[in-house]
Formats: C-alpha cells, structure tokens, sequence
C-alpha cells in the first residue's frame, strides 16, 4: 500500500496592505480553523523579526492564540530560532504549551537568525556563538523535557514528561547531519531555500539514526502553493508572492501588496535567476495544474510530508487555496 502522504501548513502572518496586525492575527486563526476543517496535520508559525510585513515575531504567544481556537490540528513553531533564545526558556514555554493542549503542540527548532545581522544582535549579541552551539542547545532542550532531568540542579519543571515532538528545520545540508544523528524528524524549507533540498534528504536518510523518538527517517518539505480556480487567476493572484520576493532580494521590503495583472516586467523579473532558484518549488495553477506539480515534487522527494506555505494578499482567497490544495492532497492519497 502506497504511503500516505500528510499535509500541513506554514504560516509566516503575512501584513497585507491596508491591513493591521490584528487583522492578520486574527486571519491565522480562520485559516486555521479551515485547516482543521480540511484535514490539515499541523499549523506552523514562523520567528521573523523587524519585518513590517511579518506578524510571527512572538511565535509561542501565535501558538497559543492558535491552539485555544482550535480542537485537533496540531499547532506548533516552523520553528523557532533557538539561538536568539534561551533553551530553558523555550521548554518552559513548549511545556506550558504542551499541558495546555495535550499532544498538539510541536516544537519546530532552526539555527538561523530569521532577521538580519544587527537585529540578530539586538536579540542576542553573542548570537553568533550561540548559533555554533545549536547541537548542544538542542541536546539541553530534550534533557528539560526528560522525566531523567528530575534530579538536576537545573530544571524545566513544566516541561519534564510532557509529550511535545522535536523537529530539526534547516536550509543547508548542516541540519540533515543533526537530525540523522539525533534520531529527529527533519523540516527542509525548500519554499525558499531550494538549492540543497535533494542532497540534504539524502544525507538524512543516509545517516539516519533510529531513536526513542522515531524509527525510521520522517521528512517534511516546504513548498509555496497557490490555488485558484484557473491558471489565470492563480497567476494574477501570485503577482503579490513575484513582487514580495523581488522587494526582498533588492532590500524594498514592506506590505504584501494587492494582486494585479501580470505585466511583462514581471514575467521578466521572475525569470531572474535569484527569483527563479528561490521560487524553484512554486506551484502555481488551478487544482489540475497544481495536482501535477505536487506528484511530480512528491515522486522526486519521497517526502513523508508536504508543508505549504501560501502567501497570498487577500484572505479569502488564501483560505480558499489552501481548501483546494487539500482536496489534491486528498485525491494523491487515494490514487494509491
């Protein structure tokens, strides 16, 4: 029997123009409601900061909002960046977290910064050094959640013996190493990160060492989706996703702006190849187009899991490409 593939979500809390942050907050929770709906696996947000057009700064604080307005999807950080944080910290969180909402919450941990270099150092100034020590941090993170950490001087008490998975996020072949070695499940964000995708798999499942945790290698990969009801309009939709990656790669960040037609000197400025290579893994069509573009990803990646990112300007049509998504999702599973 051919595996099931899950499905999921990543949510960055995109700001859209002529929109305030609460109104995005307040989107995520729709969206994930919908999700659930949809039999979506997880809902994950991301840690973004000094970014005006990215609400998911207080990632734990999102988590929260999310699972309390939710009954069963799992809700959890895409990930958080442990090293602007303290480990201790982030077990006291997860764990208060995870006894909130029991087997619901995932804890999804990276080693970038997830902003840039002085903002990097406004958080932590010795980040840098504390990114070298992302194994070591991770390895402290599973010690506060062990019940083995009872007799330690220093303890996570609402964390110890609470059921919360540990995900390993990366965009280089550096985090398949970690997660192979640690027996973790592994997150690759091929929604932006494309170039190593393949060979950062095939180091996981080269290494992969069975743990307490997980048996044999499980792999989830990002992927940008957008859904409409024609190609046409999946298009014109996705000309906010072309100009949000254009403001970024040129330093013009700001609001997700609204969708226009697609003009030629966009079709141009999203052949560059710096646009071209970070969009590699954009699907981008109505459900029959989309559907061949998952399968084709999915038979080339053998991933266990697909999390789609879709970052559209108006939320009604964001939650209504998501809905289409899960029924090709739906319909791979049952083609068997």
């Amino acid at each position: 029997m051919k595996k099931q593939i899950e499905y999921s979500i990543l949510d960055l809390a995109i700001v859209s123009q002529g929109t305030t942050l609460k109104d995005t907050f307040n989107h995520a929770l729709s969206l994930a409601q919908a999700a659930e709906v949809e039999g979506y696996t997880r809902y994950w947000l991301a840690e973004h900061h000094n970014s005006v057009a990215i609400g998911s700064s207080a990632t734990s604080i999102l988590i929260g909002k999310i699972a309390e307005g939710t009954k069963k999807i799992r809700v959890g950080s895409g990930g958080i960046m442990l090293p602007n944080h303290s480990s201790l910290i982030i077990a006291e969180q997860f764990g208060t977290l995870g006894i909130l909402y029991p087997n619901r919450i995932d804890l999804g941990l990276g080693r970038a910064p997830g902003t840039d270099q002085e903002t990097a150092k406004a958080i932590r100034s010795d980040f840098y050094q504390a990114a070298m020590s992302f194994p070591e941090e991770v390895q402290k993170i599973q010690h506060y959640f062990s019940n083995d950490n009872a007799s330690a001087k220093v303890r996570a008490t609402v964390a110890e013996g609470v059921e919360v998975p540990i995900y390993i996020l990366g965009s280089s072949t550096d985090s398949a190493h970690l997660a192979a070695k640690k027996g973790l499940p592994y997150a690759f964000a091929s929604h932006f990160a494309t170039t190593h995708l393949m060979n950062a798999l095939k180091i996981y499942h080269q290494e992969f060492q069975p743990s307490e945790v997980l048996e044999r290698p499980y792999t989830l990969a990002g992927v940008n989706i957008i859904v409409a009801d024609t190609d046409e309009e999946a298009e014109r939709i996705s000309t906010s996703l072309y100009r949000m990656i254009i403001g970024l790669l040129t330093g013009r960040r700001g609001y997700m702006q609204a969708p226009t037609e697609m003009t030629n000197e966009l079709r141009e400025l999203s052949k560059n190849p710096s646009v071209h290579q970070m969009l590699k893994y954009s699907f981008i069509g109505s459900k029959e187009t989309v559907k061949k573009q998952v399968k084709l990803f999915i038979a080339d990646t053998q991933v266990d899991e697909l999390i789609a990112v879709t970052n559209i300007y108006d939320g009604q049509a964001r939650i209504k490409s998501y809905q289409l998504f899960a029924t090709i999702m739906r319909e791979l599973n049952a083609e068997g």
